[in-house]
């Protein structure tokens, strides 16, 4: 069986400029991405653990948003930036 290198290639959106009215919904989105992520893995059995181990599907993100590190929020935060920037480089507007 060969190997495969899988190189990602996102679309670069360096050049996308998110206008400061968008903070609240990237906020929002943040949220929602680990709603949606830890609904995710509880349904495939994990639960609350101070430390993660996969053999028991402990996790210690299983918390409402609210109380995750702040280098977890920033990933989801970044997850959402970089979404929005994609959708506004593709030519779609975001409005209220």
């Amino acid at each position: 069986m060969m190997d495969k290198v899988y190189v990602p290639q996102p679309m670069d959106t360096e050049d996308v400029q998110l206008p400061e009215e968008l903070n609240e919904l990237v906020e929002q989105m943040a949220k929602n991405v680990h709603e949606v992520w830890a609904q995710t893995r509880i349904q495939q059995g994990w639960t609350y653990g101070p430390e993660r181990n996969d053999a028991l599907k402990h996790h210690p993100c299983l918390v409402p948003y609210e109380e995750l590190p702040e280098s977890e929020k920033e990933y989801d935060r970044n997850t959402s930036i970089e979404t929005l920037k994609l959708i506004c480089k593709l030519g779609f507007k975001i409005s209220r």
